[in-house]
């Protein structure tokens, strides 16, 4: 395995935070993007469709998505990361959203794919109770084990639930020790300073590996989004439900300009190495609540390498089918949740699954109204802590910093 260490000075401070409630309010069917996407405003519509695609016939589950299609296995090259050929994206307006007639079977529409809160609602989450031991571990074995859930550029709220947990000091230094501390995907787009998240955690990864500690990091439907955005512009991609390109699903999706701008070599070769899934004490770690992990190998190493893999070949249309199977969810939210989780544990280990993804507040199928959309204080939701479901096989950790909730870090194990 190969880990992404190198290092670079954190970011600056972010700008004033003004993200909303209505940074979840999801526009139609658009660009076969189930994401949590941002609802177009006047200055940026949402792209062309054309049309739909076939119905699935034997759906793996019911991820709230589309239909996985064949996995295609050429030959392999190693990765090549002197000149990579990337195009520069231009930031023109994509074109009208044309809505889709009829949609797939088994998938959820995503106009109501992740509701509104409704005002004034309390978001109950299950809590770990216990004191969390302080960071650095026994130094006869490892640390305490720490995750974090998605950060979508929020690099002041990052560095203030870290360092209160104890794992960075005043200065933003690593200071947990031996501790372990893993990301869980979705670094940039929607926050202020996504690029700043990244220099961050490699730095930290430096720092704690010289301190006899790790910290490392997943990849994320968000890091695929942007990779794609960088290397393929807006060059058409194959997604099955008409014209596509990841420049206009990722300006969708929450991209910012200023990430785009301060992109380096350096950020793109660490994100096209992180590993999609691991295991660390009998934990499954997993950015998005979905089995399509199962598609790609039935080992964490044959998953890690086919991800690799998939994007060393620089193939738009395969890279295009990565991101979009990244953006299922919900598939551990329902009566059948239990049995897919235990499907994922059966074949890469482990006694419970931890992901990111789908912000809890949505996971808690709380629907609200349009009018709650306002951002004012008794319109947020409460988000305490991660939240423990699927009979205790899954946990949570996607707090909904974009919506105003809270960056979840959180020391594992969790007791119910």
């Amino acid at each position: 395995m190969v880990e992404g260490s190198m290092t670079q000075g954190a970011g600056q401070g972010p700008e004033v935070r003004t993200a909303t409630l209505r940074d979840f309010r999801v526009p139609a069917y658009v660009h076969d993007v189930p994401a949590y996407v941002q609802e177009p405003g006047p200055d940026l519509e949402a792209p062309v469709l054309s049309a739909p695609v076939p119905a699935s016939s034997e759906p793996r589950r019911q991820d709230a998505s589309y239909e996985d299609g064949p996995y295609p296995e050429p030959p392999y090259a190693e990765p090549s990361y002197a000149e990579p050929p990337y195009a520069e994206p231009s930031f023109a307006e994509p074109a009208a959203q044309v809505p889709m007639a009829d949609e797939p079977e088994g998938y959820t529409p995503t106009q109501r794919d992740l509701p509104v809160i409704k005002r004034g609602d309390t978001v109950q989450v299950q809590l770990d109770t216990e004191p969390a031991p302080r960071p650095g571990g026994d130094p006869a074995g490892p640390g305490p084990l720490y995750v974090v859930g998605d950060v979508h550029g929020y690099l002041d709220e990052l560095t203030a639930a870290l360092h209160e947990k104890g794992l960075i000091d005043a200065e933003g230094n690593w200071s947990a020790g031996t501790a372990r501390l893993w990301f869980l995907g979705d670094f940039t787009d929607r926050g202020p300073d996504g690029i700043g998240v990244i220099d961050l955690v490699m730095r930290l990864s430096a720092e704690a590996a010289a301190a006899g500690g790790y910290c490392k990091a997943l990849m994320g439907n968000h890091e695929l989004l942007l990779l794609g955005a960088k290397r393929f512009g807006d060059t058409p991609v194959n997604s099955g439900a008409g014209t596509a390109t990841f420049q206009a699903a990722w300006l969708l999706n929450g991209g910012q300009k200023s990430d785009m701008d301060r992109l380096q070599d350096v950020h793109l070769q660490w994100m096209s190495r992180l590993d999609a899934i691991e295991l660390e004490d009998d934990h499954l770690l997993m950015h998005s609540d979905t089995t399509t992990y199962l598609d790609y190998g039935d080992s964490i190493e044959a998953v890690n390498d086919t991800v690799r893999e998939t994007l060393t070949r620089n193939d738009a249309d395969e890279c295009w089918d990565l991101f979009r199977k990244f953006t299922k969810r919900f598939a551990f939210r329902d009566e059948s949740g239990p049995d897919a989780v235990r499907e994922l544990l059966g074949t890469y280990g482990g006694t419970r699954v931890v992901h990111g993804h789908s912000p809890i507040p949505y996971l808690l199928g709380e629907v609200g109204t349009e009018d709650a959309a306002d951002g004012s204080e008794d319109s947020r939701p409460l988000v305490e802590g991660p939240h423990l479901y699927a009979g205790g096989l899954a946990l949570a950790m996607d707090g909904g910093v974009t919506m105003a909730g809270k960056l979840l870090v959180q020391q594992l194990p969790m007791d119910s």
